[in-house]
């Protein structure tokens, strides 16, 4: 299985959602509190090419996007394989 990583803030719906998603398809990601900021949302926005929203998820370390890019991804059946690894 693919290494599924997603940077996360408290309370964030599309977080949730994102979640839940990969919840579905059987997927315990890496997640990343960036609740209070510090190195690790640095290391979001470095990684997500300047992106700073939430949240931001990466398959085998290829930047996804956030929650509407893996649902459009799923929706087209491209999320299935990525996750095979």
């Amino acid at each position: 299985m693919a290494k599924v990583e997603i940077y996360t803030k408290a309370y964030c719906p599309y977080c949730s959602r994102a979640l839940r998603l990969l919840a579905n398809k059987g997927v315990e990601p890496v997640e990343y509190d960036i609740t209070l900021g510090g190195p690790k949302r640095a290391e979001m926005i470095d990684r997500a090419n300047g992106r700073t929203t939430v949240p931001q998820i990466f398959i085998d370390g290829a930047h996804i996007g956030g929650s509407d890019d893996l649902a459009a991804l799923d929706g087209r059946g491209g999320l299935d394989p990525l996750l095979a690894g």
